[in-house]
């Protein structure tokens, strides 16, 4: 090696070590920035039995099944399985269209552990580390719990893996003549009308109707006059070509329908010809919502139908 070369030699190794130095010097602290500038995922204040209460009812709702991710949020792969599970497209899908997603918190609180009773419901879960994974379905049948460390591939999880772990057990979709052909026969035992919800899981507009029907103050309104069956264009095998029976095929989402027991179609949401309402948002639209229940629930007082019209002007409570 020659002494100009030896000189090279000498100040690259010097400059490396210079760079692996100050990355080295910066690293704990890059990290440790990283973990307090992540958001939480985790409500140290929910109470797990009430948050897994409400979303069965939204799995009854919607014939889906329930997701429970067990974590806390100091737990680093819990963050990594949360980031997947919303920016991996295929697998955020999967959540979105088959799954009612619910993260139970079991940090400690008050040196304990929060949602201890949870724990112990569901067999201790968390004994396989978190994040951990366990699947209900709409009745509350707890049908399996996952580990994550088996979905995991070096220092993340495989999409793969886990895309397959959902789809393995996600809920067979419901047939929309069968559902319909269910209430109609409730609808004849009970003296009701039929109100049939056309939507679809990507449409932020119907879960501003299904929020609306099924908020305490206007269900308790709504479902004595009327059975609600909701109808996933996109999910339930034949709920387009439902969807199209009625009129609704070109009417954009949410379409709805009014039928008496018998079938026979006596409302929907078109408040002219090709003016589709979806959720009654402008004063028009509700103005003909609220024409349509006072034709077909003419038993609910003035006073009850103040409740559903008042419940259209409230601020929404989902995009």
């Amino acid at each position: 090696m020659t002494k100009r070369n030896s000189l090279l030699f000498g100040t690259c190794i010097l400059a490396l070590l210079t760079i692996g130095a100050i990355a080295s010097a910066a690293g704990p602290d890059a990290k440790k920035s990283e973990k307090e500038n992540r958001a939480d995922i985790y409500d140290r204040t929910a109470d797990g039995e009430k948050q897994i209460a409400a979303a069965l009812a939204e799995a009854r709702h919607d014939h889906k099944r329930v997701l429970l991710q067990f974590g806390a949020n100091w737990c680093g792969w819990c963050h990594k399985l949360h980031d997947l599970f919303a920016k991996d497209k295929a697998v955020a899908r999967e959540l979105l269209y088959e799954y009612v997603v619910v993260h139970i918190d079991v940090d400690k609180v008050d040196g304990k552990t929060h949602n201890a009773a949870v724990v112990e419901k569901y067999g201790d879960p968390t004994k396989h580390g978190l994040p951990v994974l366990v699947v209900l379905d709409e009745d509350g049948n707890q049908l399996t719990t996952q580990e994550t460390g088996s979905l995991e591939e070096g220092d993340h999880h495989d999409p793969a893996k886990v895309l397959t772990f959902l789809k393995k057990w996600h809920a067979t979709p419901p047939t929309a003549d069968e559902l319909l052909s269910g209430g109609l026969k409730r609808a004849k035992a009970e003296s009701k009308a039929v109100f049939v919800d056309f939507s679809a899981p990507w449409c932020g507009w119907c879960r501003r109707l299904d929020e609306y029907l099924h908020r305490p103050a206007m269900a308790k309104v709504f479902d004595s006059a009327f059975v609600t069956v909701k109808i996933d264009v996109d999910r339930f095998k034949g709920g387009k070509a439902l969807n199209a029976r009625h009129g609704g095929d070109s009417a954009g989402l949410p379409f709805f329908v009014v039928l008496d027991a018998d079938g026979k179609k006596v409302a929907d949401s078109f408040a002219a010809p090709g003016q589709n309402v979806g959720f009654p948002a402008a004063p028009e639209e509700i103005a003909h919502f609220i024409k349509l229940v006072r034709r077909c629930a003419p038993k609910l007082s003035d006073a009850e139908i103040a409740i559903l019209e008042a419940g259209l002007k409230e601020k929404p409570k989902v995009p």
